[in-house]
């Protein structure tokens, strides 16, 4: 009996020692951007050197295909004497203010396809069926309504990402556990609250996932539409791609085609990837 109540003293001392032990400590803010970065950059740089590769075996003639010094020095040239960025400028105005329309009016839509039987047997498809058509096809149209206008880009950039921001508030609405929507209605939850609290922070994660393919459509669209609809005195990323092909500028063209990428990667990683992180780490899909 001695010795058991022995072991079950050592076993309890032992515990306690464990709990002195020091935790590991968070890294540092720097060790955790670079841990973030450094995969990225890896990336960046295995395409430069495939690039240089490629345009050391003489596929193409360098004024055709420049490698990526070429490409850097007409980048860099752009920013210095404003063109390039007064050409960002104005794309991404209009990306800003095509993409926030498309929120509305794609969350709007997708609630009531969501919530209706009646609509979603009308146009439930048609809305997919959309979101598969090109982005140029719809350019001939929006010429055909709006002439060469600004209108006639922003109707590109709408119809061309409504569909996908839709269908992904219909998606999260339709995967909202139903012991939520009961329970809601259990405490009283009806109308604009049972949405409020209820079904769209549950709906959140595939609301997200809606918005940042949306956002994907809305800026491939854009660039069609740039490439296109060519407005007088209104340079953009578009008008500087189509202007430097026409001038064999292929290091501006080149150039343009970079500052195109970087933009995505910028919106995905410091924007849309957060905010998926965020939502998924909040409802415990993600470790923090």
């Amino acid at each position: 009996m001695a010795t058991t109540t022995s072991t079950n003293t050592e076993r309890l001392i032992s515990g306690l020692d464990n709990l002195e032990i020091e935790l590991p400590q968070e890294p540092s803010r720097t060790r955790q951007v670079w841990s973030a970065a450094w995969p990225k950059l890896t990336a960046v740089a295995i395409a430069i050197l495939g690039w240089q590769l490629i345009v050391w075996s003489h596929w193409k003639p360098d004024y055709i295909l420049p490698g990526p010094v070429a490409v850097g020095k007409a980048f860099w040239e752009g920013l210095l004497h404003g063109n390039l960025l007064h050409a960002t400028a104005i794309t991404m105005q209009r990306a800003a203010s095509g993409y926030l329309a498309s929120v509305v009016i794609g969350t709007v839509l997708g609630v009531i396809v969501a919530e209706s039987k009646v609509v979603r047997s009308a146009i439930g498809s048609l809305i997919t069926g959309l979101q598969t058509m090109p982005s140029t096809a719809w350019i001939p149209l929006a010429v055909a309504l709006f002439q060469l206008t600004e209108q006639a880009i922003f109707f590109v950039i709408v119809i061309g990402s409504v569909p996908a921001i839709a269908n992904g508030v219909i998606s999260g609405i339709d995967n909202t556990p139903p012991v939520l929507l009961r329970a809601g209605r259990v405490l009283g939850a009806k109308g604009i609250d049972r949405y409020r609290h209820i079904v769209l922070p549950a709906a959140l994660p595939g609301f997200v996932a809606g918005l940042k393919q949306g956002w994907a459509f809305a800026w491939r669209s854009l660039m069609a539409g740039e490439l296109i609809v060519i407005i007088a005195h209104r340079p953009s990323l578009g008008v500087t791609l189509q202007q430097s092909r026409e001038l064999n500028d292929y290091p501006t063209m080149m150039a343009a085609m970079v500052a195109i990428l970087i933009i995505g990667l910028v919106m995905d990683s410091l924007f849309f990837g957060r905010l998926e992180r965020t939502v998924l780490t909040r409802r415990g899909l993600l470790e923090s």
